[in-house]
């Protein structure tokens, strides 16, 4: 029996591993006190987001760090923790979780992992404020069609002036 539960553990941690590293960004929270209405509200909406939300056990996570040579992570792995997953908006989890913190006291931000940097817990609310991918290439596209718009319509204003002057 004990070989079965090691067997399960060793996965466990196997699935950590491949999460974290091919995680681009990885913010850790607690949970502790959400009702089980608000962690499905929470779940909700990282989904939307394309973020992935667990819950493991610290000692498993530990392993798995210990084993990626990322061990800075134990430092947020003190109480009930969970993890929330971006593989490609770095900023998705930090939103999500940071808006959903802001009505919901329980959950409490304890700290990120963004492409090989740790974050405290204030340094992820700052990152949270940064707006999403998408928002950020319209907002360029906005900005460069801005000036080719008013371009185009001073020629049109140049040609109809001198087809009026004919």
């Amino acid at each position: 029996m004990a070989g079965k539960n090691r067997e399960i553990k060793e996965a466990k941690v196997q699935d950590i591993k491949t999460k974290l590293g091919k995680a681009q960004s990885m913010i850790f929270a607690s949970y502790q006190g959400l009702t089980v209405e608000e962690d499905t509200e929470l779940r909700r909406k990282l989904r939307e987001e394309g973020v992935e939300y667990k819950v493991y056990k610290n000692n498993l996570t530990s392993l798995a760090v210990k084993e990626l040579g990322i061990e800075e992570i134990n430092t947020f792995l003190t109480g009930p923790t969970s993890v929330a997953f971006s593989y490609s908006d770095l900023t998705a989890p930090a939103r999500v979780l940071s808006s959903f913190a802001k009505d919901h006291k329980k959950l409490e931000l304890k700290g990120g992992y963004v492409q090989g940097m740790l974050y405290d817990a204030a340094k992820v609310v700052i990152l949270a404020s940064i707006p999403s991918r998408d928002v950020l290439i319209s907002k360029l596209l906005g900005s460069l069609q801005s000036p080719m718009s008013k371009f185009a319509y001073l020629i049109d204003a140049i040609a109809k002036s001198r087809e009026s002057a004919n």
